[in-house]
């Protein structure tokens, strides 16, 4: 087992120092600093910014989980507390359900449903025009596919409260709401951070899905109904297509270690936090 846990490790470490050496030739000539703010995305006159793509990446993911989580919550809430056993039959398996469909088929779904609802009853309200293919497309899409990773975990977490800790709120004169809100939530509250970091860094990479609804514009966006063009869409758009480009292939591996690196700081940055509540609620 010891082996195993490892050769996990080194793997990711092999992962990061692979893209960083591949990444090199564009580091060369491009600072760091250049690369991540600026704007200007020519690969044919040997200009990459990447600032598009980082603000394309974030703005999907926090979409994805403004909308993911508060609904999240809620559908746990109800179906550990609130819904009859035979209604959570029901509807568990099919949370579960939505895990095991491709991310093309939402895709699909998003091009077919979502981006024409943005266009024709969303945006309409708040700008002059928009196409529907949008970074709130793209969220509205990750958050769906987000669902049941966040839920299954509620629902582990909330099932680890003590029964007796519930029964005595409810004895003292506590609604079942109010322990709910006091008492379930407040004790779970670790299980619904590290439920969140898991999504949000299933969200940071997920590709075929935003990459449909999107609209793939290399443009920081300024609001929710602009394009946008995430990481992972940038290189599974290009690579093997353009590497006859020079230093293209070093720029979208140089994405990748971005991608990369984001996601191992949101997970570090969150694994301090979640072990500082911890340590305060014990």
């Amino acid at each position: 087992m010891l082996v195993l846990t490892v050769l996990s490790v080194l793997l990711a470490v092999f992962i990061g120092l692979g893209l960083y050496v591949r990444s090199i030739p564009l580091l060369q000539l491009k600072s760091v600093g250049y690369l991540l703010t600026s704007s200007v995305w020519k690969p044919f006159k040997g200009e990459f910014g990447f600032f598009p793509f980082i603000m394309g990446t974030l703005w999907v993911t926090g979409i994805a989980v403004i909308v993911a989580l508060p609904l999240c919550l809620l559908s746990g809430i109800y179906i550990s507390e609130y819904a009859h056993h035979r209604v959570r039959k029901i509807i568990v398996p099919f949370v579960d359900l939505l895990s095991g469909i491709p991310p093309v088929v939402f895709g699909v779904w998003g091009v077919l449903f979502i981006v024409p609802l943005i266009q024709d009853h969303i945006a309409p309200h708040f700008v002059e025009f928009s196409t529907g293919y949008s970074v709130l497309a793209g969220g509205i899409v990750l958050a769906i596919m987000i669902f049941p990773l966040i839920i299954s975990i509620l629902l582990e977490v909330f099932g680890t409260i003590p029964r007796g800790l519930k029964d005595a709120s409810l004895a003292i004169g506590a609604t079942q709401w109010q322990t709910v809100k006091f008492v379930m939530l407040r004790r779970s509250l670790p299980g619904i951070i590290a439920a969140t970091v898991l999504a949000v860094s299933r969200a940071f990479g997920e590709t075929i899905a935003v990459l449909m609804v999107c609209g793939n514009m290399p443009e920081v966006p300024h609001s929710v109904f602009d394009s946008g063009y995430p990481l992972p869409a940038l290189i599974a758009n290009n690579y093997g297509e353009m590497l006859s480009i020079p230093l293209y292939d070093s720029a979208l591996l140089f994405s990748a270690l971005i991608l990369f690196v984001i996601i191992f700081l949101f997970n570090a940055v969150s694994r301090i936090v979640l072990a500082r509540i911890e340590k305060r609620m014990n």
